[in-house]
């Protein structure tokens, strides 16, 4: 019961991270350059926060846990990148669950090739995540929530390299607490900042953008470090599901904020996606 706690509170946490991110891209210039911009702006605000995290979960430091944190913070770095700059079309209710619906089946498939055997009342909580995500991605046809082919593959990319994020931070140890969290932000940070000028990037945001980005980026922190604890507990090919289940967050945010609207089969995704965390936790 505990990791589904941790795995679904991240999942909140990430998809207000998510909302604020892709606000402060929307709001700046739009684009791969600004989208960097943001992510790397978001990331050098956090670093307080990472070293909070290794004085309350310091772990055990070794070359593995490192090296895996390390792979996990580039593409980390790169979905993060790619989901700002989709979130930033304003489609955010159909590119954020895109985005969550692929990362959420990499971990699936990656977990049971790995010999997680769930119970069967698990794995169905898990996939019902995974529906519960789709039915939230149904936005209306036209208006903000229509998204070009372009757009969807920037989500669907996006997607991948969280899946991938999933996989590679569990592969760090049960017993290596948050150094594979801080791996991830010291090697994404410079090649964050080297990237910066060759795609247009600047740390130089507007006043309007920098409480946006900063919020991010502590709760994008935040909502990993919950996250990896979940799965020092758990099994991913629960957890990870669980986790992805962020649009909900984000999507209600944008009903709050930019008055999107919601489709009967959106409102069956979420409900759906409180039946998942039942079963999931069962």
């Amino acid at each position: 019961m505990w990791p589904i706690l941790l795995a679904g509170t991240s999942a909140l946490i990430w998809g207000t991270a998510d909302f604020c991110g892709g606000r402060a891209v929307q709001l700046g210039s739009g684009g791969r350059g600004q989208a960097l911009s943001v992510t790397v702006f978001s990331q050098v605000c956090a670093i307080p926060m990472i070293a909070l995290f290794l004085l309350v979960v310091p772990g055990k430091l070794s070359v593995s846990a490192l090296l895996w944190g390390a792979i996990a913070g580039v593409a980390g770095l790169t979905g993060i990148v790619l989901l700002y700059q989709g979130l930033s079309t304003g489609a955010m209710a159909v590119v954020a669950p895109t985005t969550a619906v692929t990362s959420a089946v990499i971990p699936i498939g990656g977990g049971l090739l790995l010999g997680e055997r769930p119970g069967a009342v698990p794995l169905i909580g898990a996939l019902c995540a995974v529906v519960a995500i789709g039915l939230v991605s149904r936005g209306p046809s036209s208006g903000p929530s229509r998204v070009s082919p372009r757009v969807l593959g920037l989500a669907l990319t996006a997607g991948v390299m969280f899946g991938l994020f999933f996989l590679l931070l569990a592969r760090a140890g049960d017993d290596a607490g948050m150094w594979p969290l801080a791996a991830a932000r010291v090697v994404a940070l410079p090649i964050g900042l080297a990237l910066l000028r060759p795609m247009g990037g600047s740390l130089r945001l507007s006043r309007r953008i920098i409480p946006l980005a900063a919020i991010a980026g502590v709760l994008d922190l935040s909502a990993n470090g919950l996250y990896l604890l979940a799965v020092y507990e758990g099994q991913i090919s629960i957890l990870a599901p669980i986790a992805s289940l962020y649009p909900a967050s984000t999507v209600l945010l944008a009903l709050l904020i930019h008055k999107e609207k919601l489709v009967p089969l959106q409102i069956v995704g979420l409900g759906l996606a409180g039946a998942a965390l039942v079963l999931a936790a069962s």
